[in-house]
């Protein structure tokens, strides 16, 4: 079979991989033991079905119908024994319709079997996959795989991978180097190492280099954050290779190879550029499809699923072909670079990425590419496993500063909506929530950000270096960023189990909402009980740290996110009066400097996303 003709190879779990990925891969009863001998290969046992209606197998037609040009899909595998081969598709409703079978019998050596599918349906969605049944012998699949008659251009991809967790990114690279058809489509492997423990003196390193040969070029940098390391990734791309496609992923994920061929296939077939991302599946529960697709409300200038995604779905307990919101085509405006492939046309014509450090970079650069008329396509079938946001809660912690800095920025550069009056509110609400919460670091950070934001774009180079020291500096100043590994490090909590149960329940109404704002607000500006900063009131899980809880007590242990730390959350009036000040007074400048930084912010770009000062950057 020629690789060129393939957009999606049929593949299987590999040996190592947990037992809770196999929904992602097959769909069968518990009670059929399929027994898969390779990537691309198994073995259906005597009566028994098995789908390959899953999310890696399934293919995704409206999404090839809607962005490129290919017309029919053949689906093509080799068979041994006997058994039948049905191929259905989906509507977008979810519904199932049946398209043609074929029966093996007795084949005793292998034999080539394909069927023609025609995508003309699939304008607004719907899958197309193929189930195998058995009788009384078992039949054996090898090789399958989606394809088309005509071979695709041939177009080579450059990968720029940031890292400051080496032995995460060495894993990936062996991933990429054991895979042969990957290899054949690489160009070059960049990786940007900003971390203190370099990857070159990781363990398995060597082995990973030795897989990928002359392909893999490690460059060290100091720590220039997400976007100093993905943009040097996308500059030696363009500067130093010729490759047709350049592909940003991070190092702490784990890589479906499948995905990287997959993006490529679907670039090189399609009608014009567009951006192809990769979808999120949860690192902790890896049947779980995290992310589908998302956009950007240019309204609120916040970051939601798309209109029609799903998030957070089970294929464990739902399958592809029981999930009708899985099937109408989804669009999104923008994809993570947990994985996200450009074509070099692209890059060309939007330039570079913002040097935003993280956050929004990877949003920001993909409206900005939106403006030049190149979409961002979410490719089902396409992913890899990450951490999923809702496992930490980045929004308080150091990245509080980069969260609010970088939206007003996305906001002033690309938002067509006078929404000033928007971010004021919301930014006061915010304060006020973090204010109650005991959250004071996160407020003080909150409010650097803005003032940074009003100084203009002139220091966002520089602040590559220097915004994430002067972040820690400040943030550590205030003892709610200040953790210990667990709540018994701390004297145990003076109020009773009752009384902490009552002041967890939620609000039924707005009117006991505001009730409860109302007194949380006064005892704010009331003293602290004596012994409260030396002794916790409460011990507050994570999920229960709430403002309604919070705004109640006068201090508390609170367990970060990701349950490894707890901090010592202590109330102070004079801090939560001189906080609610000066945020008072940001957002009124603001308000009335909007317009007018949105006029900065948008002369600048050019120089903020051009070769030279990326290339001053990485020359230092």
């Amino acid at each position: 079979m020629d690789q060129n003709c393939v957009l999606q190879r049929v593949i299987l779990p590999r040996d190592e991989d947990p037992l809770d990925v196999r929904p992602l891969y097959l769909d069968e009863p518990e009670t059929t033991n399929c027994h898969v001998a390779s990537r691309r290969s198994a073995t259906v046992p005597p009566s028994a079905k098995v789908s390959f209606a899953t999310y890696f197998n399934a293919f995704p037609a409206s999404y090839w119908k809607r962005w490129t040009t290919v017309d029919e899909v053949v689906l093509r595998l080799a068979v041994r024994g006997t058994g039948r081969i049905d191929v259905y598709r989906s509507r977008p409703s979810g519904d199932i319709i049946h398209i043609e079978g074929q029966y093996v019998r007795d084949a005793a050596e292998w034999a080539d079997v394909e069927f023609t599918v025609s995508l003309k349906p699939f304008e607004d969605g719907g899958w197309i996959w193929f189930d195998v049944f058995t009788d009384d012998a078992p039949l054996e699949i090898r090789e399958a795989a989606w394809t088309v008659r005509e071979p695709l251009p041939v177009q080579k991809v450059a990968i720029g991978m940031t890292t400051m967790r080496p032995v995460d990114a060495v894993i990936a690279l062996r991933a990429l180097g054991e895979d042969p058809a990957v290899l054949e489509v690489l160009s070059k492997v960049f990786v940007a190492d900003q971390g203190d423990v370099k990857v070159r003196d990781t363990k398995g390193f060597a082995e990973a280099a030795a897989l990928l040969g002359d392909k893999l070029e490690v460059i060290e940098q100091d720590n220039l954050g997400g976007s100093g390391g993905f943009t040097r990734g996308m500059f030696e791309a363009i500067e130093h290779s010729d490759a047709d496609q350049i592909m940003l992923m991070d190092d702490d994920i784990r890589l479906e190879p499948d995905a990287v061929l997959r993006s490529n296939a679907f670039a090189r077939a399609a009608a014009e550029p567009v951006i192809v991302g990769s979808h999120m599946l949860n690192l902790h529960s890896r049947a779980r499809l995290h992310s589908f697709a998302e956009i950007v409300d240019l309204n609120t200038c916040f970051w939601r699923a798309a209109p029609g995604a799903v998030t957070d779905h089970n294929f464990a307990t739902d399958s592809l072909r029981e999930t009708a919101a899985l099937h109408p085509r989804v669009n999104a405006t923008y994809n993570g670079w947990w994985m996200c492939l450009f074509p070099r046309e692209v890059v060309r014509r939007s330039g570079y990425p913002l040097p935003l450090f993280i956050k929004w970079d990877d949003a920001e650069y993909s409206l900005r590419a939106l403006e030049h008329g190149f979409p961002t396509v979410s490719l089902p079938g396409s992913a890899v496993w990450h951490m999923p946001w809702t496992d930490k809660n980045d929004s308080t912690d150091w990245q509080a500063y980069f969260h609010t800095r970088n939206r007003l920025i996305l906001a002033a550069l690309h938002s067509p909506y006078d929404v000033k009056t928007n971010i004021v509110k919301h930014g006061l609400k915010l304060t006020l929530r973090h204010l109650l919460s005991m959250e004071y670091s996160t407020v003080a950070l909150q409010q650097k950000a803005i003032e940074d934001f009003l100084a203009g774009p002139s220091l966002l180079f520089d602040s590559l270096r220097t915004a994430l020291p002067e972040v820690r500096k400040l943030r550590a100043k205030y003892s709610d960023a200040q953790t210990l590994p667990s709540a018994r490090e701390f004297p145990p909590p003076t109020f009773d189990q009752v009384r902490a149960e009552a002041m967890l329940r939620p609000s039924q109404s707005r009117i006991t909402t505001a009730k409860r704002a109302a007194k949380s607000l006064l005892h704010n500006f009331s003293k602290p009980a004596p012994d409260a900063a030396g002794r916790p009131q409460m011990n507050v899980p994570a999920l229960s740290a709430r403002w309604f809880l919070l705004g109640n007590l006068d201090s508390a242990t609170v367990s970060t996110a990701d349950g490894t730390a707890v901090a010592f959350y202590k109330r102070d009036p004079e801090e939560f009066r001189t906080l609610a000040k000066r945020a008072v007074r940001n957002y009124r400048r603001l308000g009335q400097e909007w317009d007018q930084l949105k006029r900065v912010y948008r002369e600048a770009l050019p120089e903020l996303t051009s070769t030279e000062s990326w290339r001053k950057v990485f020359e230092r």
